[in-house]
């Protein structure tokens, strides 16, 4: 499975979290996951193939980055 989690502080800050389970890591890894979602809150992550940590400055995208992980995740696995 795939859990991605995400936080906004009331500063406007985000924190975003990845978690891949190891059965799924050879094909969906958390860092690549994590990367474009942390783009989306105007930050950068990276981590390892089973977990991936981000920041971010735009609380208002929060949302739209954790929708980007199911998009992301189909097309890992159609690789």
């Amino acid at each position: 499975g795939v859990v991605a989690l995400g936080a906004a502080t009331d500063d406007g800050k985000v924190s975003l979290l990845v978690v891949v389970t190891k059965d799924l890591a050879a094909k969906v890894k958390a860092g690549d996951l994590i990367k474009p979602m942390a783009a989306e809150v105007g930050g950068t992550g990276g981590g390892r193939p089973e977990m991936a940590q981000a920041g971010g400055k735009d609380a208002t995208k929060l949302d739209a980055a954790l929708e980007k992980v199911f998009g992301l995740v189909e097309q890992a696995l159609q690789r």
